[in-house]
């Protein structure tokens, strides 16, 4: 009986061992460090109804085509959860100043070289702010008349920012992310 069990334990063990083996990233596989300068934007704005404008214009050093701020930098990551909420009276969503549909927030500050894909980025918001949390990106805004059309440069959203701070945010159609 004895051994019966002991077998069976050295069984679950190896399997155990084996499955660990096959899931862990193997050297070849595991993603190194970002060292692209990844595009930052900052808080321009607070609006009605506790709503805030995040954007790179209007003076803030912001560079959507190639990033701005070197990976070695140590900032907050702007991140949205998109709910799907009106904008309040007061926004009327453009092109260049869409409406989020949700809320934004800044996270602990992270070294841009952690962010070395898109998923890595969008599990730091996650991690600090819960599911359904992610990375704000470039064209989050959106506006016409359902909101069914998205812009850039800027987007408002409710939320509270700190003034005066630069916030990681993702560009999908650009090469200025950490992980590019």
């Amino acid at each position: 009986m004895r051994s019966a069990k002991l077998a069976a334990l050295a069984g679950a063990a190896a399997l155990a061992a084996a499955t660990a083996l096959l899931a862990a990233p193997t050297a070849a596989h595991a993603a190194g460090p970002a060292t692209h300068p990844g595009m930052t934007w900052a808080k321009l704005a607070d609006g009605p109804d506790g709503t805030v404008q995040v954007g790179g214009p209007g003076g803030t050093p912001s560079n959507p085509y190639q990033g701005d701020t070197p990976a070695s930098a140590v900032l907050p990551v702007l991140c949205l959860k998109a709910d799907g909420s009106p904008a309040p009276d007061g926004i009327t969503p453009g092109f260049y100043n869409g409406w989020a549909q949700g809320t934004v927030a800044a996270s602990r500050p992270v070294r841009g070289s952690r962010l070395n894909s898109r998923n890595a980025a969008d599990s730091v918001c996650q991690a600090e702010f819960g599911a359904g949390w992610r990375m704000a990106e470039f064209h989050d805004g959106h506006y016409g008349p359902d909101l069914n059309q998205t812009g850039g440069w800027t987007f408002w959203a409710y939320g509270d920012l700190p003034a005066n701070t630069r916030l990681w945010t993702a560009i999908n159609d650009q090469r200025a992310n950490p992980w590019d």
